[in-house]
């Protein structure tokens, strides 16, 4: 235990595995930078967010349900797990609901976890894994990247009697790369019975390379896999908070024990169940980003930089020189992107599509800047 100082004298104990967590830093909202550096008219992109907002469906079922909020929402999610399951073509008893995916893996840390059990998962990946299973007192057992890749095979290496569950992110974030179902499906024949696979695929809809595994076709099978899915991303709903897990029904009912019971929020409910059926915003949303996508490994490219192929809708740029100080410049030219150092790319900055016009906005003062 670490004693943290109170005052006058007074210790409390702490947990050593919570004194040592280095806490996730998300990147600033657009108007604590524009006071910070005294600009206006800044655009972001730096978090991975839709380039064209919300489901115009979902506005509109949100706006319709406002009156509503001296009530609160409903425990089971009922309207949207069913929905969901049909879309999915799944059971409804086999859907967790989550303020946000990244709530189904601290439920998923917390209820089978125990302190000292080993989590297996990429590095660099998305920073709360490790954070979340250092916080539960587990033991974050990280593989790097192959060539900016999940190394699957030194994944499986690594399991050991102790353990519980491990994280494939695919596509991975910071990388925007995947690993092919023919690799995934030789991982998963060396995964023991009792081990729990999360495969996250928050950035799922983005995929263009058909040869990317798909979890729920795994959900059936003889091993424990649970597909992570978010509203956040392709949806346009990432400040309200909603994500959910499809797993096997011996998950789900231990993991309903331990979760808040009014863990999403009612305009997230309404919104997300509305989102679901706006396949016209979500085949835009796509389209954009693949469009956008194109337009930009080109245009970035005629500056002389490397641009990493993705599956998302973000990717990497090797700048080839120091990421924090092109990032300081271009924030000073309104256009905030994400530099990687703390993922170890101390060279690359991370970008989201935009806008046509963002796009177009970034690459100007990209050049500007080198």
């Amino acid at each position: 235990m670490t004693p943290v100082k109170q005052n006058k004298g007074i210790f409390v104990k702490l947990p050593d595995y919570i004194a040592k967590l280095k806490p996730y830093v998300p990147g600033k909202p657009i108007e604590e930078l524009e006071r910070e550096y005294g600009i206006s008219g800044s655009i972001k992109l730096a978090s991975n967010e839709n380039p064209i907002g919300p489901s115009p469906k979902a506005l509109e079922a949100i706006t319709g349900a406002l009156k509503n909020l001296h009530r609160y929402p409903d425990g089971s999610s009922y309207y949207l797990r069913k929905r969901l399951a049909e879309k999915l073509k799944v059971s409804a008893n086999r859907i967790v609901f989550g303020n946000g995916s990244d709530e189904i893996i601290e439920l998923l840390i917390r209820t089978f976890l125990q302190e000292g059990d080993e989590v297996v998962m990429p590095e660099p990946s998305f920073l709360m894994y490790e954070i979340m299973v250092q916080a539960g007192g587990g033991r974050p057992v990280k593989v790097a990247l192959k060539e900016r890749v999940l190394d699957l095979e030194g994944m499986a290496e690594c399991i050991s009697s102790r353990t519980r569950m491990i994280f494939v992110n695919n596509p991975n974030n910071p990388t925007g790369t995947i690993v092919s179902r023919d690799d995934f499906e030789e991982f998963l024949q060396r995964v023991p019975p009792e081990v729990i696979v999360v495969l996250d695929e928050a950035y799922i809809d983005f995929v263009r390379d058909k040869t990317c595994p798909i979890g729920l076709d795994y959900l059936d099978g003889d091993k424990i896999v649970v597909t992570l899915r978010t509203f956040s991303k392709a949806y346009g709903l990432a400040g309200l908070r909603i994500g959910y897990g499809v797993m096997k029904e011996s998950l789900t009912d231990p993991m309903h024990r331990v979760r808040q019971p009014f863990n999403t929020n009612l305009l997230a409910q309404v919104g997300a169940l509305a989102a679901l059926d706006d396949d016209a915003f979500l085949e835009k949303t796509v389209s954009t980003v693949h469009k956008g996508l194109d337009f930009l490994y080109r245009e970035v490219e005629k500056l002389g930089l490397r641009c990493l192929p993705t599956q998302t809708n973000f990717f990497l740029i090797d700048l080839e020189r120091d990421a924090k100080s092109v990032f300081e410049k271009m924030l000073r030219g309104g256009v905030i992107v994400r530099p990687m150092t703390e993922y170890g790319y101390p060279n690359h900055i991370r970008i989201n599509v935009g806008l046509p016009e963002e796009n177009q906005r970034l690459v100007d003062v990209l050049r500007e800047v080198i």
